[in-house]
This record gives C-alpha cells, structure tokens and sequence, in this order.
C-alpha cells in the first residue's frame, strides 16, 4: 500500500539529527515540522527570511503575516530569528543549510531533479529551488513514484527543464526509498505491503534491487 502525505513525512524525519538547520519545499516537506523526534532540537529555516519555524498553528494561532515560502501561515519556536530573504539566501549558498527536503516532478539516474516548470503550464516560477540544489550537499526529494496516469517519475533522464543537474543523492517516494549512485536508482526500503516487483515495474531508469529489502516501520 502506499505511503500517505504523512508517512512520507514520517520518513523523512528519520533522516533528522540534533541541531540540524532544515531547509523544507513546499508540498510534503513541509509535513515535515510536525514529526520531529522527542527530545530533538532542528531548526527549520524557510528562503522568506524565517528560521526556527513550528508546526503548522492551531485555529486560535493563525497569524496572517507568519508565512513559509509556501504562503502557509506557521508557528516560530522559541529562539527563532525573522530577516530578510537575501540573507536567507545567504544562508543557502553559503552551504549553512544541513538538510534540504523537495518535492520534484521528476529525478533521473544522474542526480538531475525537474522541479519547477512543465511546458505549457503556468507556474510561479523557480523559486529558492535552484539555489537550494545547488548550496546543499543533503538533500531528499519526496514526490509519488509515478504520475497520476502512472507514467514512472524516476526516469534514465529527464524530459523537463532542470532545476539542478547531478545534485540529488536520495529519493523518497509514495512507494520506496532510493538511493543514487553510478549512474542507477538503489532500492533501499519499500512501503509497507508494497512488492519489489510493483516497483520495478514503475521505475524507468536503471534499478539497483538486493536481495532482501526492508519494509519501513512507522510508529502507531
């Protein structure tokens, strides 16, 4: 079965560690802040200039003018720091950034995510996305495995116009975790009740499958 929104979510904040500085993109990552570990201090940092973002506010919390880049209102912990979005910037070029999470709407064999145009469609534009890519050494990509027409998303190369080119190292799917090296997706975790062979099936580019993969675990 498929990971929900929130699985995915739960997943991805495995990958966090104490005192980590978290850049998170808009969609599932910024599922992300409402699953920190107990006892974990990270700091969320968001490209319009805010780090130290909570989870999303209760009805009586709103605050319209706390926004992530998404334009979703937020909470800011305790110790938190409003400023301006070139210094954020400078943040996420400077390499100050220790875990990038994005969505894409595809990745390739060779590390090439396209996350920020299709053809023919109107879209706000790229975003931090580039400058995310391309400042960060860590980043996962949280996307479904295949289109809603289940044309596979991780693909020999992509179609789409780059948002960044042999930067990605890790992918987290509806239906897997992935791994990129030499070239190939390696299958690392399946979702659970979901079959190696389903994912081999939807997968496009080169797949790296071992002998046994694990199931992910999710608390109750």
């Amino acid at each position: 079965m498929a990971l929900t929104r929130e699985q995915m979510a739960q997943r991805v904040a495995k990958e966090l560690k104490d005192g980590y500085y978290v850049n998170l993109g808009i969609g599932i990552p910024t599922l992300v802040a409402n699953y920190i570990p107990e006892g974990m201090s990270v700091m969320f940092q968001s490209e319009n200039g805010l780090l130290g973002m909570g989870q999303f506010p209760t009805e009586d919390e709103v605050d319209a003018d706390m926004i992530n880049a998404g334009k979703q209102t937020v909470t800011a912990i305790p110790g938190a720091s409003i400023f301006s979005s070139s210094d954020s910037f400078d943040m996420i070029r400077g390499g100050h950034v220790d875990l990038t999470v994005l969505g894409a709407f595809e990745v390739d064999v060779n590390g090439n995510i396209a996350s920020w145009m299709i053809p023919g469609k109107l879209v706000k534009g790229m975003g931090g996305a580039m400058d995310l890519v391309a400042g960060a050494d860590n980043i996962i990509v949280t996307m479904t495995h295949a289109s809603k027409h289940g044309e596979s998303k991780l693909l020999p190369q992509c179609s789409l116009p780059l948002t960044g080119a042999g930067c990605i190292k890790k992918v987290l799917t509806d239906l897997a975790y992935l791994e990129i090296a030499d070239g190939k997706f390696h299958l690392k975790e399946r979702a659970p009740g979901v079959s190696v062979e389903e994912i081999i099936e939807k997968t496009a580019g080169e797949l790296v499958v071992p002998d046994v993969v694990p199931e992910m675990t999710f608390s109750a």
